[in-house]
């Protein structure tokens, strides 16, 4: 990272897309834009915080093209245990490595942004606000190109818990279509949500 470097003096995150350009292929590096530009815009709608919200749109791909081998050192390095539906699911191990890598190699030391980039593929129970806006943006940015995909983008426009609730549902389904594991915390979230919680 460069010396000195804070949101305060670099607004407009150049340094992180220099670092995501060389980390990302050229389909990924522009999903990553795309789902910044996205979660500002609902921060904007929703009442978070703007900077957070596009910050953590940024970079929550960041270890995403990784080979697995530099997931796993992640893991070691930073002492995350994956459980068993973890070691079984690659798909979600960016989230888990890329949280680890924003806080400790690229130093964002936010709590709020980590917990949304470790959380944005499973989504948990008692998720904050700027979780859900990025779990979100990442279902319904620019790029996207999915069956319901205008279904959610309609929901997030009306209301953010709806779409919540709808995304939660559709991954869910999703993955047992596919026949494969739906992770714990996704299970919390949904149920959470549609009992009433936050």
């Amino acid at each position: 990272m460069p010396e000195g470097f804070t949101l305060e003096n670099n607004t407009d995150y150049g340094a992180f897309k220099e670092i995501l350009k060389k980390r990302l292929n050229e389909k990924r590096y522009y999903h990553s834009l795309c789902v910044a530009d996205e979660a500002k815009r609902l921060a904007e709608k929703y009442g978070g915080d703007t900077e957070k919200a596009y910050l953590a749109g940024l970079l929550h791909d960041i270890t995403k093209n990784a080979p697995a081998e530099e997931h796993l050192k992640i893991f070691a390095d930073f002492g995350i245990i994956p459980n068993e539906i973890e070691k079984g699911a690659e798909k979600l191990w960016h989230a888990m490595s890329g949280a680890a890598y924003a806080e400790h190699i690229l130093g964002i030391k936010d709590p709020e942004i980590i917990d949304a980039i470790r959380y944005h593929t499973t989504a948990k129970a008692g998720m904050s606000l700027l979780a859900k806006i990025l779990y979100l943006a990442d279902f319904t940015s620019a790029d996207r190109d999915y069956d319901d995909v205008e279904v959610i983008r309609k929901y997030v426009n009306e209301s953010l818990q709806k779409a919540f609730v709808y995304a939660l549902q559709y991954s869910i389904k999703d993955l047992v279509e596919q026949a494969r594991a739906v992770h714990l915390d996704t299970v919390a979230a949904y149920n959470q949500a549609v009992l009433g919680g936050k």
